[in-house]
């Protein structure tokens, strides 16, 4: 059974994703102890708040740095959730401009709507187009329906993103990097597509 390190910064319940993981067959553990993640075999940093609140909350605790040595420095696979995904960029303006965890070259930015149909917050059920190959989509039909619920959204070199969602003009809605991943919706609320990706998670 796996290891999963759910990281709590105290900005949301984390109950829905530790036990998505659990349904999964992975063995959730949440925690707000740095000290604890040396423990994980696969880390997953969920989300729902405000950047600056939640990079403040990571720093203050020594998760921030906790963290880099786990993911970046031993090569850990980590999942970023909506938030979590967020975090793991140069940074966001969502709380005035503050740096993020700087994993990956990328910004966080307001989502602008196009037309009237699109509506900011972005919530509800919108489709995702994998890349090809995508280790985290095996088994899941293309253009798969995922719940998002979001303001700003991710921009990055098109060498990071895994996955887009026509909304807003089009946005990168899951990105990867080596061992580093991050999706914009909430798999642990997506019914069968969201615990499919978390299984795949689980088995990297």
């Amino acid at each position: 059974m796996t290891r999963t390190v759910v990281i709590d910064y105290g900005l949301c319940n984390l109950d829905s994703i530790a036990r998505a993981i659990e349904v999964c067959g992975g063995d959730p553990f949440v925690t707000a102890d740095p000290k604890a993640l040396p423990q994980a075999s696969k880390i997953v940093l969920p989300g729902v708040g405000a950047f600056g609140e939640a990079m403040a909350n990571l720093r203050k605790s020594g998760m921030s740095e906790a963290l880099s040595q786990c993911v970046v420095e031993r090569g850990v696979p980590f999942l970023g959730i909506c938030l979590g995904m967020h975090l793991i960029t140069q940074g966001g303006k969502e709380s005035g401009e503050v740096e993020g965890l700087g994993w990956i070259n990328a910004k966080v930015l307001k989502m602008r709507s196009r037309s009237p149909e699109e509506r900011v917050p972005h919530v509800g059920w919108n489709e995702v187009n994998a890349v090809e190959g995508s280790p985290i989509f095996e088994g899941i039909r293309p253009g798969a329906d995922f719940y998002f619920v979001h303001s700003y959204y991710v921009q990055c070199a098109e060498d990071l993103v895994a996955g887009t969602t026509p909304y807003c003009g089009g946005f990168a809605s899951v990105v990867a990097d080596k061992n580093i991943m991050g999706v914009q919706f909430h798999p642990e609320k997506s019914q069968k597509s969201g615990f499919r990706l978390i299984q795949n998670f689980l088995a990297l």
